[in-house]
């Protein structure tokens, strides 16, 4: 699939969680302010949260596909983990206050109303998520777009905070215990607090250009060796990610009789065989004379 194809795939995505967000924050500041749950008004600040985070995470990917210009030497990439990191602020934001009001509602308890009504809305928005949540965390390991990831991550939190309120609305039925419903937004909350920090650390580490994962790491190091000749090695391999764009240099020791033509050749053939068994990736390669070996022609490449 080529790459304008790819990036017109992720923006069509991003739009659908911002839809169905906006929908679901209408239904729940509904079913909220009818009911008085705090637990089901804690869910529409939590999808309010979802939707910003998917305007941004739409507004990145669309600069994340830009190509590389004068001030962005190395492509738009960074944009969609700038998204994450932000995204996962806001979240824990939205986490700490939905915890200051549950608090006050243990402290004085009030119970909730239409709870039928808070039920249904509940399950529908778990119903919405689980179908959207699924559809962007496919595109996002297709693309590799930790923008879609993040925002698949937010939905399907709320698959499970959304039958957890569902739940303790009708256990509220049953008991007619009014505490239940600000423990249980806190239960929500602190689901939050763990997503927001997995989030974080996820997006927080290829801005500081951390290394590729071993795996991928491996998987170059093993397609170079199969492609070196005789009295070839290399050192100084590095690695980087800016958002799904993947980066990799290396020097690479070559016997010092062969040209600079089929030194040049030897390096398009190693950076095509590495493009093959990784997306998304540039290879940079610095040729250096490995006088102690004198290779007959007959073996070079």
């Amino acid at each position: 699939m080529q790459h304008s194809e790819l990036q017109r795939k992720k923006v069509r995505t991003a739009s659908l969680s911002i839809f169905s967000n906006i929908t679901l924050i209408i239904l729940k500041l509904i079913a909220g302010l009818v009911s008085g749950s705090v637990s089901i008004i804690s869910e529409a600040i939590h999808s309010g949260m979802d939707l910003l985070a998917a305007i941004i995470a739409f507004f990145s990917i669309r600069v994340s596909g830009m190509p590389p210009d004068k001030n962005h030497q190395y492509g738009h990439g960074k944009f969609e983990n700038i998204s994450g990191v932000i995204e996962a602020l806001l979240i824990f934001i939205a986490a700490a206050w939905i915890i200051f009001e549950a608090v006050k509602k243990i402290l004085h308890p009030e119970m909730p109303e239409q709870l039928g009504i808070g039920t249904l809305v509940m399950s529908i928005s778990a119903l919405v998520n689980f179908i959207v949540s699924r559809r962007l965390y496919k595109v996002g390991k297709e693309t590799d777009s930790v923008a879609l990831e993040a925002d698949g991550l937010h939905l399907k939190t709320d698959v499970y905070t959304s039958l957890g309120v569902a739940g303790g609305l009708m256990l509220i039925w049953i008991t007619n215990i009014k505490i239940i419903d600000p423990i249980i937004a806190i239960l929500v909350a602190t689901l939050i607090l763990y997503e927001s920090y997995s989030l974080l650390k996820k997006a927080f580490k290829p801005l500081l250009d951390t290394p590729l994962p071993k795996d991928e790491i491996s998987l170059i190091e093993e397609t170079i060796n199969k492609n070196l000749g005789k009295g070839m090695s290399f050192h100084m391999l590095r690695s980087r990610k800016a958002g799904p764009k993947r980066y990799v240099d290396l020097h690479l020791e070559v016997p010092g009789t062969i040209t600079v033509n089929e030194s040049h050749d030897l390096c398009d053939h190693i950076e095509n065989q590495i493009e093959s068994v990784l997306a998304n990736i540039e290879v940079y390669i610095h040729i250096e004379p490995n006088n102690n070996i004198e290779t007959p022609k007959e073996n070079q490449i």
